[in-house]
């Protein structure tokens, strides 16, 4: 079919360089370019291909047609093929290529059709993201895609009220099932059920099913449809999906007995192979797919990338989804399995006319076993068949041949019935009581076969396709019309094809269909006979049909698509479809019996409409005559091609019903290779689907269409500025009559203009022309300039040059004469100074000999008189040493004598004393002094730990100040040394520098590395806030739906009450759900749906469940938090005690330290004494003789002295012992103080004169043991202490040292710091500076802050109790003044009162019951625009908190959560009423997040309080501690945010895509390219045209509103934040859906519009609140649209650029690239793929679209309210006249 234009035929003549389409027999049309001007006349044209190749094409003289013309560049790529400007094959088939192959783009639209191209791989455009971008867009808005269709069918069917359809055809192997499956995604994804029972989900669910049981490989197709359905999915009045019915067409049986090499069976069939390990289909006796006859003929069991097993728990899944039961399963799969074991029973052959099986077949016992049926009557009758006469009825058994296809008829014939079965069953699970509304029907029907081969199922499709295509074509052509006589433009008749002759040749009366019925009827009636009817009906009288050369059993039909020639073979016996009447019968007397529920399947499956016949009970075993039943009536059974001509009519009145939209699948390969095309296949399959046929139809008329708008931006340049008038049409039908001569070329309708074909690419030429005019005349101009201001630059340049060559020879002149003078000078003064040092040489010289001589003389003078002194000295020493000597001697020998007496003296007086001491008079005296030495010792000992303090603090002041100053003179001594080896370090310092550097480098990527890790901290955290506020958001939703349906409930029991009731007459069925008037609505409708009852309880019982378990989770989570704050109190509470103790243990070792350490003192000072005593002695001897006076070990005086001191030690031991009774003994005089002293002191006395002197006696009470012990434990216990002691100061040294060494490594660190930046240049040396001071300065406040938090806590802990002690010391005080007030007599004289002003403590009272009153005037009746104009900000928020105040200060626990459940719930009711309205949900934002900040703020903790003055903190709440409510307010103001977001949202989406992509400001500079059928219809009349200004008009009214309500200033940051988010993710979802704005102009207009936004965001001081980094995907969208995109350099510049996209936005960016104009070009498939090499590494996510839905996490900063509370006034317009000021 060459279709080419009328117009080219006709031009006199084709110039040179005209680009025209080839035929080429291998890739169809090649393209090719004319080398030579053609004139009429010439017989050929000289053509030049792509490669080089020169050509000549031969011109046929009778048509004298010439080649089909090219069309632009930027026409090619389309998303409409009626967009081309020539529209002919060629032209259709490139502009595909282009698209599918270079640009991976699969969906062009084709007029009304849309054409879908299997890519053969899974792509990611079926996303839930993708639905919901095309959800409630126009057709021709979006790029052409299946949702797109789906779309336009749903939103006409809500519209026009009218069922639609949609045809998906095209042949196997194209897609038709997937595309079908995704367009019922669709629907159930966009509207939904109306109710909970997943109408949707089971929809869905049955195409797994059918998939399973009516889906097979074939060579063509892995997963190919082998049956053709209509489902229709119907909806209620609001448009949701309510059920869906499914009707079948063709099953292809024979697939069951036989498949083709490289083919397998029904998928079910391999999915029970792959299944059979699980247990409960061991009964089953199946194994693997090779081992069955049915499905290895195919040798092909496995399609590579499907897991059978998996597929087959999906099928079960489905199954449950849809009611079937397992029961149900496993009788359904039991008949599968039976049909497998059926398929290998063998056939063995008895004679020729005669076969048997044998009767131990394995697998005829489990077919038998598994249907319940007797082996021996199956084995019998599958082997014979009864004939029936007039008279008689014979058994005649059957040949193997016969008999096998018996088997097989069987087969085939259980399976059709299970087939439709199933189709049954799931029509009636999706079947609903609702009344249906509308539907949508899709058919996924087989497209136009052709094979080598052609048979019966061949000729019912392409009589299927016959039907469609007729039906196709009357519906263009209906549309052509209504489209001219719309535009009131002349009408002409359109010739199109038309098969209805083709039609009459199958279907009519004494057709091919009833030829063949005919001949199914005859007794002997067979496909040869039924060939010869029809050659003798049809040959002679009808051209569609036509006889085979070399063959007398085939046919040839002329179709639309293309000649098919059927073979007769088989048509008879496939129409007749007959199957062995016994073998159902003895089906029917199956014995099997899943409690009760096979039976019924198996009646379903096989009841027959034939005659009933009697059931036998023995059947003989040869053939034999019997005895003639009665004859009964039979009926007569329709054959194949009646029912399907009946249901192919039924199913065109149901299409005829509805609007159509037609997909159109095309096979691109036959090797199912991705996204490569053969011409070939393509062409054959567009003209067989009937889009060339549309082109056709198109190209017949006025297939351009602009409207006068569109034209006139694109075509502006072609206009002078005169030619300009304000009406837009006028001034288009001037620039037509002015360029195109030809009025038959164009039309002007209503709104459009309409063009012949090629006048688009005419009127391009002529733009393009003008442009390139345009340009040469800018490259002249410039070149000019570039030239003048080259010459210019070269006349300065040689000016220049003159001027520094003179000066040049000018200062070279001076030089000379300047050197002259100077080597004059230099002689001179050179002279001068050889003279000069000559005589200094010798005057040095003579002075040097005096010195060295004189200086001789000296040398030796001092030393006669250093050897003089030397000597004296000498003599002097020695003699004093003799001296001494003999002084030492004599005294040594003195105090030995004199201790000799003294010793004498000694031992004669502590005789006496030993006497004395055993008298009991003695002991009285001593007890009685001892108390006094006690007391003197005790004394003693305490101003010694005093001194020994003073000492101690003396001598760690001495240590503190001496490590001072060693510190500091270290540190001057450090400065000199470095100062003094500076030079020599810095030389030798370099390598450690760059060490230091590298070691520096490492620590600055730590740094940054922990900065990551701070970064992903708070990335998480805000990841748990927006995980918290998206549960929060759907715990509302829920109590919203849960408060929405007890409402219902209630209206609906009111309104079932009798009685009369006024009805709404303009109610809308519009209306959402959520509001009451619908829940009214639907309340008055219940009467008329009883059912509706039990499934609003069910979703009533659902989600309080849910409810209760979210309540659940939030009390729990709330106990965790309760518990970790309560352990970390504890934890600090341990903290404190321990080091509480830690102190006073440490306070009581130093005391006992100070004690031991004295005690030693002394006893070491004893002990000096005592040696210095001794060497005294020693020393007084000197000349004694050894033998008698040597004090050495061993003499006497040693001896005595050692005697000495072991009675001395002896001494101190029963001193201590004294001590330690004495001390026992006051203890008990404690004890006993209370008894008489008398008798006491009598006992006392008695017991002393009963006892004698023996030790043993005056022990016998034990006490000196007991004192014993009591020492020896205390002496353990000290030196214990003593020890740990030891051990803690060793550690604190310890600890000391180690703060010394860390000392002085800062001191190292700092001081190389110092010296590395010295180093630096100044900016870098301040830089370093300030990083490394910040840095300390950082870890410092780090510190400080865990210490200040540390005593936060414990001052708060210590204000709360202090305020508890206050508290009960207030109340005792007064109840204490109450007790001591007495009553007074009254007074004799009155006395005057006087009125105080009154001081009002800023708080409201309000009786108990009137919260429903203030919240009905404050909250609900409250408008928010008064309040903003007239009012105080925020006045609700401080009345309501003043109103809490007044319970608090109460103490009314029940007042105070009253209060605050209902301000709650009545701000979430007036949200859920008004919550479409801005202002409103703004004024409450800001009110409760007013409230929510009066309550930090008055709750009396430190963190809120510091900014408050006196009297607001008298104002805090003192009695509760509502920190849980500020989390529910928290919680309600999150909620309030996230509907601000929606609002915002609803009002913003109709307004980004056409203002931020779609509004052109520069008008005939970015003129849009030309469009096909399908417009843009965001520009209807009527319809408001919004731009970038009403963006930022709408952004200016949200920012006024958020101000005129005060809302936070950090809050309107946030939501400035969000508004950004959406309008650049709605806007970029937008530009990578649509083809037609990739374009280098686009990307202009975008960083246009974004640059206002920017202007807006400056103007509002909003520039730093983080919107702009919102923009940054959008803005590096639109720089990627604007930069070169060819070299590798270009690559790398765009991966830098393109940080906030990714990979598959920036790949389907530069895919969808087009250009606009012809001085632009196509990004070229190699730098696609060098931008994906390049970006292979990055880690992002696999999504194409942004999250529009998504909300930003939010916070609420705390904001400090100024206002006094007392203050506050309240207006009489609130009606709050039942609060009083307190």
């Amino acid at each position: 079919m060459l279709l080419t234009c009328p117009c080219i035929n006709q031009c006199p003549s084709v110039p040179q360089y005209t680009r025209v389409w080839l035929p080429d027999a291998v890739e169809a049309w090649k393209p090719a370019e004319l080398t030579k001007d053609y004139t009429p006349g010439d017989w050929a044209l000289c053509l030049q291909l792509e490669d080089g190749t020169n050509v000549e094409h031969k011109i046929d003289p009778q048509t004298n047609s010439l080649l089909p013309l090219r069309n632009p560049d930027i026409l090619v790529g389309e998303n409409d093929l009626t967009a081309l400007s020539y529209l002919h094959e060629p032209a259709v088939l490139h502009n595909l290529k282009v698209r599918f192959v270079e640009s991976k783009i699969i969906y062009t639209y084709c007029g009304i059709v849309l054409v879908a191209i299997n890519p053969y791989e899974s792509i990611p455009i079926y996303d839930h993201d993708i639905i919901h971008a095309y959800s409630g867009q126009n057709m021709g808005d979006m790029d052409p895609h299946i949702f797109a269709v789906a779309e336009e069918a749903y939103k006409q069917m809500a519209r026009d009220q009218r069922n639609q359809s949609i045809i998906v055809s095209g042949e196997s192997g194209a897609g038709k099932t997937v595309s079908a499956k995704y367009a019922m995604r669709y629907f159930a994804t966009v509207s939904g059920s109306s109710s909970e029972a997943n109408v949707e989900d089971r929809v869905l669910a049955s195409s797994p099913i059918m998939e399973a049981i009516g889906n097979a490989k074939t060579t063509r197709n892995d997963n190919s449809s082998r049956f053709g359905k209509y489902i229709e999915i119907g909806f209620d009045k609001n448009h949701h999906i309510i059920g869906a019915n499914m009707r079948t067409y063709l099953l292809e049986k024979s697939r069951v007995a036989f498949q083709a090499t490289e083919e397998r069976n029904y998928h079910i069939f391999y999915q029970l192979c792959a299944s059979s390990h699980l247990p409960e289909f061991k009964t089953l006796q199946l194994g693997n797919a090779d081992d069955f006859h049915c499905t290895n003929q195919g040798d092909s069991p496995v399609i590579e990338g499907v897991d059978d097993a998996k597929e087959m728990c999906s099928t079960r899944k489905a199954f449950s989804l849809l009611g079937i039961n397992e029961t149900y399963q496993m009788g359904l799969f039991q008949i599968l399995s039976a049909l497998l074991h059926l398929g290998n029973v063998e056939v063995e052959e008895r004679s020729a006319d005669s076969s048997t099986i044998l009767p131990d077949n394995s697998h005829l016992m489990v077919f038998c076993e598994l249907m319940g049926v007797a082996y021996q009557d199956m084995s019998h009758w599958l082997c014979h068949r009864k004939l029936k006469t007039a008279t008689e009825t014979y058994v005649k058994p059957l040949s193997k041949v016969h008999a096998v296809s018996a088997r097989d008829a069987l087969a085939k014939h259980i399976y059709a019935k299970l087939f439709s079965w199933i189709v049954d069953h799931i029509n009636e699970a999706l079947r609903s009581a609702v009344k249906q509304h509308s539907f949508i029907g899709v058919l996924d029907i087989y497209g136009f076969e052709t094979f080598h081969i052609n048979s019966f199922e061949q000729f019912c499709i392409n009589y299927a396709n016959e039907k469609l295509q007729q039906q196709f074509n009357m519906h263009v052509f209906k549309l052509e019309q209504e489209e001219y006589m719309r535009e009131e433009i002349p009408w002409t008749l359109i010739d199109f094809y038309d098969n209805h002759p083709c039609i009459n040749l199958i279907e009519a009366k004494m057709g091919v269909l009833d030829l063949l019925d005919e001949e199914c009827k005859m007794p002997r009636g067979s496909d040869d006979t039924w060939a010869q009817k029809l050659y003798n009906t049809f040959l002679k009288k009808s051209d569609l049909f036509d006889k085979p050369r070399m063959s007398n059993k085939a046919f040839i039909i002329v179709h639309f698509a293309d000649k098919v020639e059927y073979q007769c073979e088989g048509f008879l016996e496939k129409n007749k479809d007959t199957v062995n009447e016994e073998q159902i019968i003895v089906l029917k007397l199956s014995k099997v019996c899943f409690v009760c529920l096979f039976v019924c399947l198996f009646v379903c499956l096989f009841v027959q409409i034939r005659s009933n016949t009697q059931p036998f009970s023995s059947l003989p075993v040869s053939r034999s005559k019997m005895t003639r039943p009665v004859q009964a009536q039979r009926d007569h059974k329709k054959t194949v091609g009646t029912q399907f001509r009946n249901s192919l009519h039924l199913l065109m009145e149901t299409l005829n019903g509805t609007t159509p939209h037609y997909v159109r699948c095309i096979k691109p390969n036959d090797l199912k290779s991705p996204f490569m095309m053969d011409p070939m296949r393509a062409v054959q399959q567009l003209r067989a689907c009937g889009v060339l046929e549309t082109i056709r139809i198109s190209a017949a008329g006025f297939p351009s269409r602009w409207t006068y708008q569109e034209f006139f931006n694109r075509y502006r340049v072609l206009m002078k500025q005169k030619d300009i008038l304000s009406d837009r049409k006028q001034t288009c039908r001037n620039v037509l009559e002015t360029w195109v001569q030809d009025q038959d070329k164009y039309q002007f309708g209503k709104s459009k203009i309409f063009f012949r074909a090629g006048q688009v690419a005419y009127l391009e030429k002529l733009r393009s022309d003008k442009l390139k005019k345009a340009c040469v005349r800018i490259q002249k101009t410039i070149r000019c300039w570039l030239a003048r201001k080259r010459y210019l630059r070269m006349r300065q340049a040689a000016i220049t040059i003159q001027k520094t060559t003179r000066g040049y020879q000018a200062r070279c002149l001076v030089v000379f004469l300047r050197r002259t003078r100077a080597a004059v000078i230099i002689q001179k003064n050179q002279r001068m100074l050889v003279a000069r040092r000559r005589y200094q040489q010798q005057r040095s010289a003579s002075i040097t000999m005096q010195r060295l001589l004189r200086a001789y003389q000296a040398r030796q003078t001092y030393r006669k008189l250093l050897y003089e002194h030397k000597v004296l000295t000498i003599q002097r020493w020695v003699r004093g040493w003799l001296a001494r000597r003999r002084c030492r001697r004599s005294l040594r020998a003195v105090v030995y004598l004199q201790s000799c007496v003294r010793r004498m003296a000694a031992r004669k007086e502590l005789r006496k004393l030993r006497a004395e001491a055993r008298s009991v008079e003695h002991f009285k005296k001593l007890n009685v002094g001892m108390e006094n030495k006690i007391m003197q010792l005790q004394r003693k000992v305490d101003e010694q730990h005093k001194e020994n303090r003073e000492l101690s603090e003396r001598l760690r002041t001495v240590e503190r100040s001496r490590a001072a100053e060693s510190e500091r003179l270290g540190r001057e001594v450090e400065r000199l040394r470095v100062a003094e080896e500076e030079s020599r370090v810095k030389a030798d310092g370099v390598p450690s520098l760059l060490e230091q550097l590298s070691f520096l480098h490492g620590e600055c990527k730590k740094s940054k590395a922990h900065a990551k890790d701070g970064m992903q901290l708070e990335s998480d955290l805000c990841e748990e806030r927006d995980h918290y506020q998206s549960l929060l958001s759907e715990y509302t939703h829920l109590k919203e739906r849960h408060a929405d349906l007890k409402e219902e409930m209630t209206i609906s029991m009111i309104t079932n009450k009798p009685g009369h009731r006024r009805t709404d007459s303009n109610y809308s069925s519009n209306e959402s759900e959520g509001t009451p008037s619908s829940g009214f609505a639907e309340g008055r409708n219940s009467s008329d749906a009883p059912h509706q009852d039990a499934v609003d309880m069910s979703v009533l019982l659902k989600l309080q469940r849910r409810v209760t378990e979210l309540e659940q989770d939030k009390h729990t989570l709330q106990r965790h938090l309760d518990k970790r704050e309560e352990a970390q109190q504890d934890q600090v509470k341990n903290a404190e005690k321990q080091r509480t103790a830690g102190r006073a243990e440490l306070d009581l070792e130093a005391l006992k330290r100070q004690e031991l350490e004295s005690e030693n003192k002394r006893l070491k000072t004893n002990l000096a004494e005592l040696r210095q005593s001794l060497a005294t002695v020693s020393n007084t001897n000197p000349g004694a003789k050894a033998t008698t006076s040597s004090p050495g070990p061993g003499s006497a005086p040693y001896n005595v002295l050692l005697e000495q001191l072991n009675s001395s030690n002896e001494e101190l031991e029963v001193r201590k012992e004294e001590v330690l009774l004495l001390r026992s003994h006051l203890v008990r005089q404690e004890v006993l103080k209370h008894n008489k002293l008398t008798c006491y002191w009598s006992t006392v006395s008695s017991v002393y004169v009963r006892s004698t002197p023996d030790y043993h006696k005056l022990n016998e009470d034990g006490e000196l043991w007991l004192a014993y012990d009591g020492l020896k434990e205390t002496n353990s216990l000290l030196v214990s202490q003593l020890q740990v002691q030891d051990r803690r100061h060793e550690e604190e040294v310890e600890e000391l040292r180690e703060e010394v060494l860390r000392v002085r490594e800062e001191n190292r660190q700092q001081q190389q710091f110092l010296s590395q930046s010295l180093l630096l240049p100044q900016d870098a040396r301040i830089e370093a500076s300030l990083h490394h001071e910040i840095t300390r300065l950082t870890s410092d406040n780090l510190d400080l802050m865990e210490q200040q938090e540390k005593q936060d806590k414990m001052i708060r802990k210590l204000k709360k109790q202090l305020k508890v002690y206050v508290k009960r010391a207030e109340e005792y005080e007064a109840s204490g003044q109450m007790e001591r007030v007495a009553p007074g007599p009254e007074p004799r004289s009155p006395v005057g009162i006087t009125r105080k002003e009154r001081d009002f403590q800023g708080m409201l009272e309000y009786q108990r019951g009137d919260e429903s009153k203030l919240l009905k005037s404050l909250v609900v009746e409250l408008k928010p625009r008064g309040v903003a104009v007239n009012f105080l900000p925020g006045l609700p928020a401080y009345i309501l908190f003043m109103c809490l105040r007044h319970a608090d200060y109460s103490n009314d626990d029940q007042r105070v959560s009253v209060l605050l459940n209902s301000t709650i719930n009545s701000i979430k009711g007036v949200l859920k009423r008004r919550g479409d309205d801005f202002e409103t949900v703004s004024f409450w934002l800001a009110n409760t997040c007013r409230f929510l900040h009066c309550l930090k703020q008055y709750s009396g903790e430190e963190a809120f309080v510091k900014n408050n003055t006196p009297r607001q903190n008298e104002h805090c709440l003192c009695n509760f501690d509502l920190s849980e409510y500020r989390q529910l307010l928290s919680d309600l103001a999150i909620q309030n945010y996230q509907q601000l977001v929606r609002c915002m949202e609803e009002a913003l989406q109709p307004m980004i895509v056409p203002g931020m992509l779609e509004h052109e400001n520069f008008q005939g500079v970015l003129g849009s390219k030309p469009t096909g059928l399908r417009k843009r219809t965001s520009s209807l009349p009527g319809e408001a045209v919004y731009t970038v200004d009403s963006i930022l008009q709408q952004l200016s009214v949200f920012h006024a509103t958020l101000i005129q309500h005060d809302v936070d200033p950090e809050l309107i940051k946030q939501v400035c934040v969000q508004q950004f988010y959406i309008i650049c993710s709605v806007t970029l979802n937008n530009l990578l859906l649509r083809k037609d704005m990739c374009s280098w102009s686009k990307g202009l207009q975008i960083r246009y519009n974004v640059w206002q936004l920017e202007e807006w965001l400056e103007e509002r001081g909003l520039s730093d609140c983080g919107a702009k980094e919102m923009l940054e995907p959008l803005i590096q969208a639109a720089q990627l649209l604007q930069v070169k995109k060819k070299t590798e350099e270009d690559a790398q510049a765009i991966c830098t650029m393109c940080s906030a996209l990714t990979t598959v936005q920036i790949v389907k960016v530069l895919s969808l690239y087009t250009p606009v104009i012809e001085f632009e070009e196509r990004v070229s498939m190699s730098f696609i793929r060098t931008i994906q090499a390049l970006l292979k590494g990055r880690v992002e996510s696999p999504m194409l679209l942004m999250d529009v839905k998504k909300i930003f996490s939010v916070t609420f900063p705390f904001t400090h309210s100024p206002l006094a509370l007392e203050t506050i006034q309240i207006p009489s317009s609130l009606n709050l006249g039942f609060l009083t000021r307190v």
